[in-house]
């Protein structure tokens, strides 16, 4: 459905079904799971989850018609920018796998095994001081991180294949989060198998290529999805709950700096 930006009036519904990618079979349903802007053309990029294309949607077109599909691997979901912003990376989470499409060229790059279910949400980019750029996704399946080189110019030997393998205390991991100022990328688990492990988060180093610690937020409910302040000295987390919180913390120390507790934090 696209709306309009100012008023969110709907202005038309886009049929997406497609066959899928690797039978060519008709799909009754075929859901939207990660839209993204193109930096080099008018383009919304989409991921389609069951038939596991990306789409190319023109905006600027009355209608706003899927132009292109980009055949990838099926069950896509979350996806996100490299550093350079020309390639989308998406999980194809049932297949256990990452996607790589050059959005430039509109073309698939190729496809790579990570480990079990792989969430990586918008994904983080971040400089390691062996391979250079590099991108990383948690796992719902199991207890791992995986970092992969996303750096085709500079780093080819090393780009689109699993660089560093590390394991987390246990899986269910939706997000992880970076900022160019810090030295950490944090890292959630909001879907484990075991109720305290729902409410911590580790600490990747950078520099280190480890994990540095991990530490509970929370009490009860779930500790998930952060995002830092425009500077990344302040990471900020959500706490699920019916009795939801704001968790803030000095990104340096790993120390609270504030906990926002109000009735209109609730996550039902």
């Amino acid at each position: 459905v696209v709306y309009d930006g100012l008023t969110l009036e709907p202005l038309n519904v886009v049929n997406v079904l497609t066959n899928t990618v690797d039978t060519n079979e008709p799909l009754k349903e075929v859901r939207v799971a990660a839209i993204i802007a193109s930096h080099f053309d008018p383009l919304w990029v989409v991921s389609l989850k069951e038939s596991g294309h990306v789409a190319l949607v023109d905006y600027t077109k009355p209608g706003f018609p899927m132009v292109t599909k980009i055949g990838a691997d099926r069950f896509l979901h979350d996806g996100g920018w490299d550093h350079s912003m020309r390639y989308f990376m998406v999980a194809a989470n049932q297949r256990n796998k990452m996607a790589i499409v050059d959005v430039k060229e509109k073309k698939l790059v190729t496809t790579f095994e990570t480990g079990k279910i792989p969430h990586p949400g918008r994904g983080a980019n971040w400089e390691d001081p062996e391979f250079g750029w590099v991108n990383g996704t948690v796992h719902i399946g199991e207890g791992r991180l995986a970092v992969y080189g996303a750096d085709p110019v500079k780093n080819p030997k090393h780009a689109w294949k699993v660089v560093r393998s590390i394991e987390l205390p246990g899986p269910g991991g939706l997000f992880l989060k970076t900022h160019n100022n810090s030295p950490w990328v944090w890292l959630d688990s909001p879907l484990s198998n075991q109720t305290s492990q729902t409410r911590d988060v580790c600490v990747y180093g950078k520099k280190s290529g480890k994990i540095e610690k991990c530490f509970s937020l929370a009490d009860r409910g779930r500790v998930v999805h952060f995002e830092y302040n425009k500077q990344g000295t302040e990471v900020w987390f959500s706490v699920w709950d019916k009795k939801g919180a704001l968790v803030i913390l000095d990104d340096k120390s790993m120390k609270e700096i504030k906990r926002i507790e109000a009735d209109w934090l609730v996550t039902p």
